[in-house]
């Protein structure tokens, strides 16, 4: 009868799963054949026995048989205990398999859980953003229905101007500070129109309302407001027209006029610089856009002091205008005007007063004698005469634009009755 070897302890220890697997399947394949031996050894006993009569020889067979059916039951449990470890190394790779499996969903559910994260995180972000849109919207959407109830703005005067006109009398920008404003025709006023009808330039009809709202968020002193109106509508018409586009220029001059009243003329200057070379580059260097900005870039540098560098791009507005619309032109005496104050600053009272004279005549041939244009001018020529000391001319003036007045109000001065004095 085979004996059975067992492995050395230290040597189990240092054997892996798959090594202790494959020296069972030996045992069991041993085992197998031990136990088919055994049978057959014991099948020739039972035949033995059948054969023989001595009692003592069949006693000694029956011993034999009991030692093989002893040893052949503990084959029997060897391969019994064997199949046991086949079958709980087997439930032991399927546990394995199934680690692993948690093992990768884990991995799938933490990779996930970091895209959730991220997606609420740019949700979050998102949300924010179009909350802001929302409340920014909500506010011009009240300040669209404040303009909708008035229904016009005042025709000869923006916002801007009207707060500009409490400044000193020598200020740049007295009588016209928006070339960009000046530039659109509203409603009833036929000078306006005619510069549109005779080749002024006047603002895009998709740029108006957000201008008109920007003049009146910068008029209450509100630029938190007018300055990203201004930067968001600039990136839009840069990302869906490009940035060499005169829609993009006009942005720029809207932008620098909000900054100008804030007084950061370097960002100004820099905006109307760029809006100037786009217009020059897509409109050529003769077209009223061009006048418009080389006349707010002349205001700037006046109000900056800088007066000498600002009455060329003033003199060259003129230029333009009066090549472009004629010498006639309301909006060449307006640039008349401008380039009068900037020499007035310099103490060039001769050109000053030229100047002021042309715009005058323009002013009572075009407008009539009874438009604001035509007193304001005559104030400032006035002004001009008497620093030069011509006090008599100053004082026709006065009495011109005071009988104006009083005609206008009461109506003619003879006309009215006399007091008499008892």
């Amino acid at each position: 009868m085979s004996t059975m070897v067992y492995p050395h302890e230290e040597r189990l220890e240092k054997l892996t799963q798959e090594e202790i697997i494959s020296s069972t399947k030996l045992v069991i394949q041993g085992l197998e054949a031990l136990k088919s031996e055994h049978n057959s050894i014991l099948q020739s006993l039972v035949e033995t026995i059948k054969c023989l009569k001595k009692d003592e020889e069949a006693s000694l067979v029956h011993e034999k048989s009991n030692l093989l059916r002893k040893s052949v039951e503990m084959i029997e449990l060897g391969l019994g205990e064997a199949q046991v470890m086949m079958a709980l190394s087997n439930h032991l790779n399927a546990v394995e398999s199934e680690k692993q499996k948690l093992r990768a969903q884990v991995r799938r559910l933490c990779q996930e859980n970091q895209w959730l994260r991220d997606e609420l995180a740019n949700t979050q972000q998102k949300l924010q953003k179009s909350e802001q849109n929302v409340a920014q919207l909500e506010e011009e959407k009240k300040h669209l229905e404040f303009m909708n109830q008035l229904k016009k703005y005042d025709d000869g005067v923006s916002p801007v101007e009207e707060k500009n006109s409490e400044t000193p009398k020598d200020a740049l920008d007295d009588l016209f500070p928006n070339d960009e404003d000046d530039q659109v025709p509203h409603g009833h006023n036929s000078a306006a129109l005619a510069a549109a009808q005779q080749g002024g330039y006047e603002i895009p009809a998709r740029l108006r309302t957000l201008h008109n709202l920007v003049i009146q968020y910068a008029a209450q002193g509100r630029y938190e407001v007018a300055v990203p109106l201004c930067k968001q509508a600039l990136e839009d018409l840069e990302k869906t027209s490009g940035h060499d586009h005169p829609d993009v220029a006009t942005m720029l001059n809207i932008l620098a006029l909000v900054y100008r009243d804030q007084n950061k003329y370097k960002e100004a200057a820099h905006l109307l610089n760029d809006a100037l070379s786009i217009r020059e580059k897509t409109l050529g260097h003769d077209h009223p856009a061009v006048a418009a900005t080389l006349n707010n870039l002349a205001v700037l540098y006046g109000k900056r002091g800088k007066y000498k560098e600002a009455e060329p791009l003033c003199k060259r507005a003129l230029e333009i205008r009066e090549k472009v619309l004629g010498r006639d032109h309301p909006d060449v005496a307006k640039q008349l005007n401008n380039l009068a104050l900037l020499c007035q600053n310099q103490g060039k009272y001769e050109e000053v007063e030229y100047y002021y004279c042309r715009a005058l005549d323009i002013y009572e041939k075009k407008l009539g004698p009874d438009d604001p244009n035509v007193a304001k001018t005559k104030n400032n020529l006035a002004s001009c005469y008497l620093k030069q000391g011509k006090y008599k001319e100053a004082e026709i003036l006065y009495k011109e634009i005071l009988t104006r007045a009083h005609e206008k109000e009461f109506g003619s001065v003879d006309a009215n009755p006399r007091l008499l004095i008892s």
